[in-house]
């Protein structure tokens, strides 16, 4: 007897594997969004900071807009980054059971395009005052 998987189990098996691969590509463009959004928001917190060492007596930021936009493009981040991992980690755990049933994926995307969208709010209303 052998413990390999044949005909139609052989086909959900590679059904779950590509399940699987394409999870794993997930993550890792969350990870690349997520890495993008933690350097844009450190990088204009330095850019902040600098300016700052430089000038001063010029700048008046009542809102503290710029150390608050780049904060939430870190915040954003790593948001992004904690939901992805649990979203494959359930991904994962819902692939191991015999019985496969594909559940509704909680919408990280929506979440996150929501969220840049206050940002970019925050940010216009700052600019205009």
């Amino acid at each position: 007897m052998s413990d390999k998987p044949t005909g139609s189990g052989m086909s959900n098996e590679l059904a779950k594997e590509r399940t699987r691969e394409a999870a794993d590509r997930t993550l890792l463009a969350w990870i690349r969004t997520s890495l993008a959004l933690i350097g844009f928001g450190f990088g204009i917190s330095k850019v902040l900071y600098y300016v700052e060492m430089v000038r001063p007596d010029r700048i008046h930021d009542p809102l503290h807009s710029a150390r608050v936009f780049g904060s939430a493009f870190i915040a954003l981040g790593i948001l992004g980054l904690v939901s992805a991992v649990v979203q494959h980690f359930r991904i994962l755990k819902q692939i191991e059971k015999q019985e496969f049933q594909y559940g509704d994926i909680r919408p990280i995307t929506l979440v996150v395009a929501i969220l840049l969208l206050l940002i970019g709010l925050y940010a216009f209303i700052a600019v205009l005052l």
